[in-house]
Order: C-alpha cells, then structure tokens, then sequence
C-alpha cells in the first residue's frame, strides 16, 4: 500500500516575498537617515548647551577681573571645539559671547552662540 501524499496548500505567500524584500530596501535606509539627522540633532543641541556654559565660565571670571589667559582657559575648558570667544566691559557689566558650529549634513551646517552678563566684582 502507497502512503498518501501530502499537496502544499499555495496560499500565494511565495508571490508576496518580493513585496516584503522591496518594502524593506526602502524603509531600512530611511531609517539610517533618521537615525542619523537625530544624532546630528543631538549633537547640537550638546554643543549649543556647551556654548551657554562657556559663557557663563566666561562672564565669571571677566567679572571676577580674572587675567585673560585664565578667562580663556575657563571658557576652553567647557565651549565645543572651534568655539570663538568675544569678551566686552560695559561699565559695571560684563559681557561674554560665544559663538560654535556645528557642522551637519551638506547645508545643515548650523551657527550656535550665547550670551551671558555678570556684574563687575569692585576692586
């Protein structure tokens, strides 16, 4: 006696296959820019957070009449890398701007900067 013979039921899942493999070589690449313009954004926003602390290192010791060479030490030791640093003396007040970029994707290049203000310690 002949064992019976088991028939694949087709359910049409073969003809599918090429839809899955070309949904996926569309959103698998879109997900890496995704990915990628968050972790530039997230890398901004870090440098940004940094140029507001530079500029508060910065405000404080101009304040404090601290010398140059140790204002621009303070301000280095938290700005973002490439970070320019003005300084001015408005009477009582000090004022310390710095300014970063931060480099992105083609145009998305961005200007960063922040201010901060301090009184001047008296002498």
């Amino acid at each position: 006696m002949r064992a019976p013979r088991m028939r694949a039921l087709r359910t049409g899942a073969g003809q599918e296959a090429g839809y899955v493999t070309a949904e996926t070589a569309v959103v698998v690449p879109s997900l890496v820019v995704l990915l990628g313009m968050v972790l530039w954004a997230v890398a901004a926003v870090a440098a940004q957070i940094g140029c507001v602390d530079a500029a508060g290192a910065g405000a404080r010791a101009v304040a404090r009449d601290e010398p140059p060479e140790r204002v621009r030490r303070a301000v280095r030791a938290v700005a973002p890398r490439g970070a320019a640093v003005e300084t001015a003396r408005e009477g009582e007040l000090v004022r310390v701007r710095v300014t970063a970029r931060a480099a992105g994707p083609g145009p998305l290049a961005v200007e960063l900067g922040a201010e901060a203000v301090a009184y001047a310690e008296p002498d």
